[in-house]
């Protein structure tokens, strides 16, 4: 009984640090953020912070491991729906995370800037591996009973899954730099129509779907990505605790 106590005042002091530096994100942005923000936040001294987090960018893959958990959860109570079509729990699934993902959309552009930093490589590769491990089998579960009601072709489910989790991670690296980068915004948005549509047919041929049955992105939520940014107030009530 003991232990579990200190198990779960672990992750509550745990959590109380992640949603400390989650708010100082999204007001300020993770390259400005500092250990010290932190403490200061929440009154804390340095040796508890590093009790639970021995750097900064442990403190980054905490909070994407984080939003991990969160889209896991999102996407397998679709996957476990096995009474609605596979072909069309495959959509939800990707309307689901992008809806989850465009209500978070102005903190999770300050986590794309520190994510795709070169001194934050080998946190990303982990971060990759990680969405690997667990999108794949729920990808492949869909896939398989796609296969078995014949709305997909594809013989090899288990590959396929791996193959459209490696064209989702493309997608989402190439779609991120548009949106990081100096573009003018009406260019940077026409070339992630035209790269998410190549994207959605790549996926529709690895699968074996019909023509035109799947995307990623749908156009309005695309659109909103590269709309001008929105006030602090009201997404900050909506995202962070």
């Amino acid at each position: 009984m003991a232990r579990t106590v200190k198990a779960h005042e672990y992750e509550k002091k745990r959590g109380q640090i992640l949603d400390a530096a989650q708010r100082l994100i999204y007001a300020r942005g993770y390259a400005q953020l500092t250990i010290q923000d932190v403490l200061d936040a929440l009154q804390i001294s340095k040796g508890a912070f590093y009790h639970y987090f021995d750097s900064k960018q442990s403190l980054l893959e905490a909070l994407a491991l984080r939003l991990a958990d969160e889209v896991e959860a999102l996407c397998s109570a679709i996957v476990g729906a096995t009474h609605v079509p596979a072909l069309t729990r495959l959509q939800q699934f990707f309307d689901a995370a992008g809806r989850w993902k465009t209500a978070r959309r102005d903190y999770l552009l300050e986590l794309m800037r520190a994510w795709y930093a070169d001194d934050n490589a080998l946190v990303r590769l982990h971060g990759q591996a990680l969405s690997e491990r667990r999108i794949v089998p729920l990808l492949a579960a869909l896939i398989a009973d796609g296969a078995r009601e014949g709305a997909l072709s594809t013989p090899f489910p288990d590959e396929a899954a791996a193959i459209a989790h490696a064209l989702l991670t493309s997608m989402g690296d190439r779609f991120a730099h548009l949106l990081l980068s100096d573009l003018p915004r009406a260019e940077a948005r026409a070339r992630a129509e035209r790269l998410v549509a190549a994207y959605n047919d790549a996926l529709e041929r690895v699968l074996g779907a019909p023509p035109g049955s799947l995307h990623l992105i749908d156009p309005a939520t695309l659109q909103c990505w590269f709309a001008e940014p929105r006030a602090a107030g009201p997404l900050a009530e909506e995202v962070l605790p």
